[in-house]
């Protein structure tokens, strides 16, 4: 994978924003049938992974299948055209199924929808405000962190279609649906774990076998003709399927399954609540609302351009993150409106598109095309397709996504702070929610990382004869060397060594050609050991101020009196030369 910052560059950061850039470059760079032709083959192999995978997302979030493949359908298509990166594939994604399930348990896909909905303003206002490179600030202990924990949680869900347990509806907690599951072990079913490990097995053995043909394609297509055909042969054989576990209604009369129907409008506060009755749209409900659609947009926002900055080491270019925000925030503002739930950038699924060829947003297009049609033409087969297999679709996702092997990895490897941070993800990811992961893996890594260049700040005192003399000093004068930025973290600490300034010295010459920052706990703590030298008599001269610094000590009034600021550090040995009384050489 070759490194994004060495990708040429795409007009990331055009000025104003332009909507659609990925699509515009690339007619700008030319787009033919050659190109055309290899979008297509890569849309459609897409297609086939997104099929299953938007439908057992869906339903790991608490809604029926169809909702997924019309995010598929719309998001997917509409991102792609509006978005900032040319290759990036969008849609339902595994991350959003720890934010989705409670908020589906407690307010229905009514209230799904209208969260989605919020999240997608949420997202357009980030990147008008050009938020997008925030996602930067993200450590990489944080990621791996919450992404491990939700990998675990989604794995977990799994266990109950994978084993056909009976459970009734789980709690709300991760540590009391644990022990739902566990109770509810005697129930399980072999018929079901039989097509759920063949399924597994299948979808890792196959790649070894040929990547030309997806492993889901084969794998779920397999478990849907041996589930058929045994249930068939073998009296009491039966496992459960899309068919046997929703329904929808269709001219006043319950059917089975999907709905062999496109996505079709509907305002998304029509859609029911927890009571089955329409969720309505009030201030009440939009403020309960509001911070599962702040979560949903930051998971979103951070997944996204998480997923384009792969995919820019993979294509050697440069998205723009901030039209991809805007880009993401009106797929999952009209996503809703056409019975769809929230979609990010997907990884899996944008790597895919790559590695088929796809090299144009139209071959997101051309995969949102494909979901279309096979809801369409196929929705009965679909319905046919084991419980098992999808739950068994997911813990290979969830698999993947923990990246257990690069936990591993940085186990070994990295300091002990950041592994400190990595696991308070994990841990609050898993017993309590992403949200409350993020913030205080952030803060907590925020606060490691004041630590640490707390301690690379220091003041020392500089011998005479040192290398950055060119003459003795003047009579009575100490020379101090401070390094390192003097910000709240740090100032305090490093001001202490000139606590201990003799009485006899005239003046202290205060070197801070290393001091890239300064801020305004730097700046009292400073004024205060100034003031105390000043105090006793000494004058002091700072020396070597950097642009950035010398506005901020100006407006202290440091600079006054028997206190001088210099820009270089030739200029202050003169200065303190001055204070000294003694003449220049």
């Amino acid at each position: 994978m070759q490194d994004p910052a060495r990708a040429r560059p795409d007009d990331g950061n055009a000025s104003p924003l332009q909507i659609g850039i990925a699509l515009r470059k690339t007619f700008r760079d030319g787009y033919g049938w050659r190109e055309l032709r290899a979008d297509l083959v890569a849309g459609v192999i897409v297609g086939i992974v997104a099929l299953p995978l938007s439908m057992a997302l869906a339903i790991a979030s608490g809604v029926p299948p169809q909702h997924g493949l019309y995010t598929a359908i719309v998001a997917g298509g509409m991102i792609a055209l509006l978005g900032g990166s040319r290759v990036q594939i969008s849609g339902p994604t595994a991350a959003f199924v720890v934010l989705l399930a409670p908020i589906s348990a407690r307010y229905g896909i009514g209230g799904l929808m209208l969260a989605t909905m919020m999240a997608g303003g949420i997202l357009v206002i980030m990147g008008a405000a050009r938020l997008g490179r925030l996602v930067e600030f993200v450590p990489y202990p944080v990621t791996m962190g919450f992404t491990a924990g939700i990998g675990t949680v989604i794995a977990t869900l799994q266990v109950k279609d994978l084993l056909g347990l009976r459970t009734g509806p789980l709690p709300e907690h991760f540590l009391e649906k644990v022990g739902a599951l566990a109770r509810a072990i005697p129930t399980a079913r072999w018929e079901d774990l039989l097509i759920g490990l063949l399924t597994i097995g299948l979808l890792v053995l196959w790649p070894r076998v040929t990547r030309k043909v997806p492993a889901p394609l084969v794998a779920l297509g397999t478990a849907g003709i041996l589930a058929a055909a045994l249930g068939r042969l073998i009296p009491g054989f039966t496992v459960a399927t899309i068919d046997s576990r929703f329904t929808y209604m269709l001219d006043g009369l319950p059917r089975h399954g999907i709905p062999r129907l496109p996505p079709l409008f509907r305002f998304p506060w029509e859609f029911p609540g927890a009571d089955g009755q329409p969720i309505g749209l009030g201030f009440g409900m939009m403020r309960d609302l509001a911070p599962s659609a702040f979560a949903i947009a930051m998971l979103g926002a951070i997944e996204s351009l998480l997923s384009a900055v792969v995919a820019d080491g993979m294509i050697r270019r440069r998205h723009d993150p901030d039209v991809e925000l805007i880009a993401q925030g009106a797929g999952n503002l009209v996503s809703p409106f056409f019975g769809g739930i929230s979609a990010t950038g997907a990884i899996a699924r944008t790597a895919t598109n790559i590695r088929s060829g796809g090299r144009s947003p139209f071959a997101s297009v051309f995969h949102a095309l494909f979901v279309l049609l096979a809801v369409v033409l196929l929705a009965p087969l679909l319905g046919h397709l084991p419980m098992a297999s999808l739950a068994a679709l997911l813990l290979i996702v969830a698999w993947n996504m923990s990246d257990a092997h690069q936990v591993v990895r940085t186990a070994r490897t990295a300091p002990r702070s950041d592994l400190l941070v990595l696991a308070a993800c994990f841990t609050l990811t898993v017993v309590f929610d992403m949200v409350v992961s993020v913030t205080a893996g952030v803060m907590l890594a925020a606060l490691l990382f004041m630590r640490r260049m707390a301690l690379v700040s220091d003041v020392s005192l500089v011998s005479d004869p040192h290398r950055v003399l060119k003459q003795p000093l003047p009579k009575d004068t100490v020379l101090y060397e401070i390094v390192g930025p003097l910000f709240f973290g740090a100032a305090r600490r490093a001001m202490t060594a000139l606590h201990r300034v003799d009485a006899t010295v005239r003046v202290v010459i205060l070197d801070i050609r290393s001091v890239p920052f300064i801020d305004a706990t730097g700046i009292v703590n400073l004024e205060s050991a100034v003031g105390r030298l000043l105090g006793s008599g000494t004058a002091v001269v700072i020396a070597g101020v950097q642009p950035r610094a010398r506005g901020a000590l100006e407006r202290a009034r440091l600079g006054n009196g028997r206190v001088a600021i210099c820009s270089t550090f030739d200029e202050g040995i003169e200065k303190a030369r001055a204070f000294a009384g003694e003449k220049s050489s």
